[in-house]
């Protein structure tokens, strides 16, 4: 290979290496900063570790591995977590970042991945003083993930299926959604997102707070 052409070859695997460890490092900076958001808010409310684990159904162990960052937590227990302090998912994830600004670019939207299932949630928008929240997320072919009917306590919110197809289950009831359908949620009941297909499935999920 002429020495010219080795140094480009060269420059474009270093290129393409520093944006994925750009990407891996915005993921795990992410996960550090959601672990100091559920100490803080913990100790915010005088809550011991015992407290915070009888109020989200997650164990204390857990509790205090995240917190010092020796485990990554999955979409699960965050929901469970951001339900003990009557916060979404959006809201955790959010205030882990920073105090929101009406205008958000794209650069500064937070991404976060589920470690057990590689979901990954982009928070488009999300403001305390305002009720609507919206987040773009790819879950990964053959992935589920499930959500506790806490989660949706004193919110609603609708399901926007952009790419491929998703299966959600709550109560009972099976609804497959296709690109371009879409999904309404009532009353507060266990929910599983799931996506059967060989293809990533991505969607928009629409909040309001009630």
């Amino acid at each position: 290979m002429p020495c010219l052409t080795r140094l480009v070859f060269l420059a474009l695997i270093a290129s393409r290496s520093i944006i994925v460890d750009a990407v891996s490092t915005n993921v795990d900076d992410a996960g550090a900063r959601i672990a100091d958001r559920v100490h803080l808010e913990r100790h915010a409310r005088g809550w011991t570790l015992a407290d915070l684990a009888v109020r989200s159904g997650v164990s204390r162990a857990t509790i205090s591995k995240i917190e010092r960052c020796q485990a990554s937590p999955t979409a699960t227990v965050l929901v469970r977590l951001a339900g003990a302090f009557e916060l979404t998912l959006a809201g955790l994830i959010a205030r882990a970042e920073s105090d929101a600004e009406p205008l958000v670019r794209a650069a500064d939207q937070p991404v976060w991945r589920d470690p057990a299932s590689g979901y990954l949630r982009r928070q488009i928008f999300e403001r305390a003083d305002h009720p609507v929240e919206l987040a773009r997320i790819e879950l990964p072919a053959g992935a589920r993930v499930g959500f506790p009917s806490a989660s949706y306590a004193r919110v609603r919110q609708v399901v926007w299926v952009l790419e491929g197809k998703l299966v959600i289950k709550d109560a009972g009831a099976r609804h497959v959604l296709a690109t371009g359908d879409s999904l309404g949620f009532g009353s507060p009941v266990d929910t599983i997102f799931a996506n059967e297909t060989v293809e990533t499935c991505i969607y928009l999920v629409i909040i309001a707070r009630s």
